[in-house]
């Protein structure tokens, strides 16, 4: 069996630090056994989504250096394709149409509540023979009425839920789009997917989504539900925690290889190893490994990682990565002399790629001015003499500097 993974973000916003450990992780384990990694887009939110959203995605991932070998496939040019498994299922009798009213449903709701009952929908429309006029209808996945769904998920074990706790999944809207439950199911069906991880906020539609591809007649793929990332407070990371977009890290002069070198130990380990190259990820990362608990993000942690390696990186290499951030600031470094050994001096002392820059303008340009509380800060007694007559002693050596 080839192992295919997915990662299917929603173009309703960039990509952020959670969603890139799941892309990590899903990548990791199809390159670990020699397997495909498919990227989906899924933007069937037409109003949230947007095209620079997809930019940010595909920029991240590129960033990152996380490719993949099939997509990226757009939900939006496969409709016909859901629409065909709808009417499948409808002639199969394994979906109906529902026509009940928002009103009729929140008093069923009220109802349900008043007796102490969970609310969910109670299947009326199931045998319903005379359809109102003028209702347009969503359609329902008939789910099974008992027995048991059972995962046995990969990183939390086994998980029972009984059919009886689970009602008749919308899977199609009044207005004919399909629902994100049924979309899915019929992705990872026609791409074959074998392992789905994802985050474990999903675990509630993992038994709805194996109970329709059962109905379709598919084995479904292994299921890996991955615990959230939190902030140092313990509440759900947020931009506050530093969970800001993945290309905001490029920006603020973090290298791809720390940050994803840091993603990986979020919730996995080797012992006691902290920097790991980019094939020996591949080789040791084993996905029922990761920790049942929630990981905990700590900028402080990701800020030291970029640090060694900066210090331990190539200079050509750290001056590729660096070169955007030269452009910002007026420089073209492949132009620069010397910038080798300026790169080898401030690698050792910079944290990160913004610090290296600054500390390197210094040796590119002119300077241009000066701060005149710092120089009567610290230029005290005869310094300034001093200086005046250094200068004019390295004018006389200036044209031999270059050698």
């Amino acid at each position: 069996m080839t192992v295919i993974t997915r990662f299917p973000p929603s173009p309703t916003g960039y990509l952020h630090i959670g969603s890139a450990r799941t892309a990590l992780f899903s990548w990791l384990y199809a390159r670990k056994h020699g397997g495909r990694f498919v990227l989906r887009i899924e933007d069937t939110d037409r109003e949230r989504s947007s095209e620079e959203s997809v930019q940010e995605i595909l920029d991240g991932m590129s960033w990152l250096g996380l490719d993949y070998d099939e997509g990226p496939y757009f939900q939006t040019q496969r409709m016909n394709r859901y629409q065909e498994v709808i009417d499948q299922l409808l002639d199969a009798g394994k979906a109906y149409h529902c026509y009940c009213t928002r009103e009729e449903l929140d008093e069923m709701r009220e109802q349900q509540r008043a007796r102490g009952d969970k609310p969910r929908y109670d299947g009326r429309c199931r045998h319903r023979s005379q359809p109102p006029q003028d209702i347009p209808p969503v359609v329902r996945f008939k789910n099974p009425l008992d027995g048991n769904v059972v995962i046995d998920d990969l990183v939390k074990g086994r998980i029972t839920i009984s059919n009886n706790e689970l009602d008749d999944l919308i899977i199609a809207r009044s207005d004919g789009t399909p629902t994100y439950n049924f979309t899915v199911v019929v992705d990872d069906m026609d791409m074959q997917i074998t392992h789905v991880i994802r985050g474990d906020d999903h675990v509630n539609n993992t038994p709805r989504q194996i109970n329709i591809l059962k109905a379709l007649g598919v084995e479904p793929p292994r299921y890996a539900h991955v615990p959230m990332i939190l902030g140092e407070d313990g509440k759900r990371l947020s931009k506050r925690h530093g969970a800001v977009s993945v290309m905001q890290y490029r920006d603020d002069g973090y290298l791809p290889q720390a940050l994803v070198n840091y993603l990986m130990r979020l919730g996995w380990s080797h012992g006691d190893q902290e920097i790991f190259t980019r094939q020996e990820m591949i080789d040791l990362f084993d996905i029922s490994s990761v920790q049942r608990g929630s990981a905990v993000f700590n900028p402080e942690k990701l800020l030291w990682l970029n640090y060694e390696y900066i210090k331990a990186g190539k200079v050509d290499e750290l001056r590729d990565h660096a070169r955007w951030h030269f452009e910002n600031a007026g420089i073209n470094i492949d132009e620069q002399a010397n910038w080798e050994e300026v790169f080898r001096v401030n690698q050792q002392r910079s944290k990160t790629l913004l610090e290296l820059v600054d500390r390197s303008l210094f040796f590119f340009r002119e300077i241009d001015g000066y701060d005149a509380k710092s120089v009567n800060k610290h230029f005290k007694g005869q310094a300034g003499e001093i200086l005046v007559e250094l200068r004019g002693q390295l004018e006389h050596v200036r044209s031999d500097w270059g050698k």
